[in-house]
């Protein structure tokens, strides 16, 4: 009977980090991991009940990463290059779904990514909870090997 697999088993590479740590790339949250195609709506004379829609192309969403707030990160030198200073310099990364034995069943391997946004959460002196950073990227496209 198949089983299938957790959520919360996962890792995230940021492909070409010289000194990224592990601490680097342990992230609590991954979204963003989908894919649409973008339609062109086109009238159609004569028609008035509906409008004819047709595929263009596929469309990525951004991945949004979330952490606990690192004081000192090799990707939060990326992200704030990128912001800052309009330094993009893309990367490719890896997101890998990893079974009991962690290693990978699927991976999402996110090509041309470069960093958008970056936010952290709001601090509140009345919830006892840790600061998170979220980290936003745009990428060209994914693929999937799923091993």
């Amino acid at each position: 009977m198949y089983t299938p697999p957790v959520g919360f088993h996962f890792k995230v590479e940021v492909l070409g980090l010289a000194r990224a740590v592990d601490d680097d790339v342990r992230f609590t949250d991954v979204g963003g991991l989908s894919l649409e195609v973008a339609t062109e709506e086109v009238p159609e004379g004569g028609e008035n009940r509906y409008i004819q829609r047709y595929p263009v192309r596929s469309k990525y969403p951004d991945l949004v990463l979330k952490r606990g707030l690192l004081k000192d990160s090799a990707i939060w030198e990326w992200i704030r290059d990128g912001i800052e200073n309009l330094d993009i310099k893309p990367k490719n990364v890896d997101v890998k779904l990893l079974n009991d034995k962690h290693e990978p069943l699927v991976t999402w391997h996110l090509v041309g990514a470069w960093p958008v946004k970056w936010s952290v959460s709001d601090l509140s002196a009345s919830a006892n909870a840790i600061v998170v950073e979220s980290l936003q990227l745009a990428y060209q496209y994914f693929t999937v090997d799923k091993s």
